[in-house]
């Protein structure tokens, strides 16, 4: 089932005065929520970025995935407030393409973050996380940590179509050795092992139900690949309450500070850490260049991705918690 998307209410926080200079730089930033930590993080770093650049910076959220009447309606309030950059994590990949292409067509450059829209090229440049390698080292983690005992795996998903959430998806069965769809598709994959597939929409409490409809399904669940840490808290919790806790392996992504707390406590056994400060602040520097030279960027830009996890196992690479709190989304 596809997530039927709603106008909501944007509000446009404006980083500076109420009126750019002429030759200020301004630029638009628009995540998919502003509670999500992933899409915070995001917006301390254009905050940044803009502050030492002297650039304005104008942002919006919508209220979950899915909002792209809201994200269309933040593209077009960004246009007539003068930005010439605008930075965007697509909610749905397909439908911001026209809002995107009205866009480009007056001059404004546009940088997918995060998430590509589809296709790809719709936008000037994506910058990103290799959600598919993400998904993969994750898989290989938990892979190499069962040596061999047979999983059933239960895997809390974003929604269906959005190609990050096919990627890291996809990436993990790979990762676990188990075939899948490359990083192209936006379908995701399935198998015998995989025993429950649930959406998750990345958020806490409905990973916390989807777990629930899981283990009251199949309760010899002993692997979860969850989505982000939001949705991996709610399935501890979850399983907890059920008293599982302890006999299931969580394995997730995104890295944030409290998700390698979490790593940290044994409530999830690896995460990819993704670097969404870093994502930011190159996207709002390259819109700074772009007021000042009038150069675009173009094509993808891998952030980087790297695995956390305080139990190594032979074979994939992967750094402490010590290292993952350190540089917790951008930190350093």
């Amino acid at each position: 089932m596809h997530i039927k998307t709603t106008s909501l209410a944007l509000s446009v926080l404006f980083c500076s005065g109420l009126a750019a200079a002429a030759d200020q730089p301004v630029i638009g930033l628009i995540t998919k929520t502003e509670t999500n930590p992933f899409f915070v993080k995001m917006k301390e770093g254009a905050q940044a970025a803009a502050k030492a650049s002297g650039a304005k910076l104008l942002s919006a959220a919508g209220k979950q995935d899915g909002d792209n009447a809201g994200q269309v309606t933040a593209i077009e309030n960004m246009i007539a407030a003068g930005a010439k950059t605008i930075l965007i994590t697509p909610s749905d990949s397909k439908a911001i393409v026209p809002s995107i292409a009205k866009a480009r067509v007056k001059g404004v450059m546009v940088i997918a973050l995060d998430s590509p829209t589809e296709p790809a090229d719709a936008t000037d440049a994506l910058f990103a996380t290799d959600n598919y390698k993400a998904g993969v080292l994750i898989g290989q983690y938990a892979k190499a940590a069962f040596a061999g005992k047979p999983a059933k795996i239960a895997t809390l998903d974003l929604f269906p179509g959005h190609p990050v959430g096919a990627q890291r998806h996809n990436g993990f069965m790979s990762g676990f050795g188990l075939k899948a769809a490359d990083a192209k598709s936006n379908e995701l994959s399935s198998s015998a092992e995989i025993i429950c597939m649930a959406d998750s929409f990345g958020d806490q409490a409905k990973g916390q139900t989807a777990m629930e409809n899981c283990l009251q399904k199949n309760p010899d669940i002993n692997l979860v690949y969850a989505i982000n840490e939001p949705a991996a808290a709610g399935a501890y919790q979850a399983l907890k309450a059920a008293g599982k806790n302890k006999g299931v392996m969580i394995v997730s992504v995104d890295g944030g500070c409290a998700g390698v707390k979490n790593v940290k406590a044994g409530v999830i056994a690896a995460t990819s850490q993704q670097y969404p400060l870093k994502m930011a602040a190159m996207g709002v520097e390259a819109g700074v260049a772009y007021a000042k030279g009038g150069k675009k960027v173009s094509g993808y830009t891998d952030t980087g991705v790297t695995l956390i996890s305080d139990k190594a196992v032979k074979g994939v690479d992967s750094k402490d918690t010590a290292f993952g709190l350190g540089a917790c989304w951008g930190n350093k």
